[in-house]
């Protein structure tokens, strides 16, 4: 595909939401209304979508980058 061709193909996704077809001229896009991107926004907020991690032990984590972790607690008594 050229350079030409590639500018003028028009960028067409479905709504994430309802699955309307959504052209990136649209107002709204990659949704196709207001309402759709606030269904979505709840859905993150809510805990519905979620980004997978693996769990890893916090005892692991402080020996791997010294100074970017979190602050050690001082309970020792000193």
């Amino acid at each position: 595909m050229s350079k030409e061709t590639a500018v003028n193909k028009q960028t067409v996704l479905r709504c994430p939401t309802c699955k309307t077809l959504v052209t990136a001229e649209d107002d709204h896009f990659p949704f196709c209304s207001d309402r759709c991107r606030l269904i979505d926004l709840g859905k993150w907020a809510s805990g519905a979508y979620r980004i997978s991690s693996e769990v890893l032990d916090p005892g692991v984590l402080e020996g791997l980058n010294p100074g970017s972790g979190r602050p050690k607690d001082d309970d020792d008594g000193s």
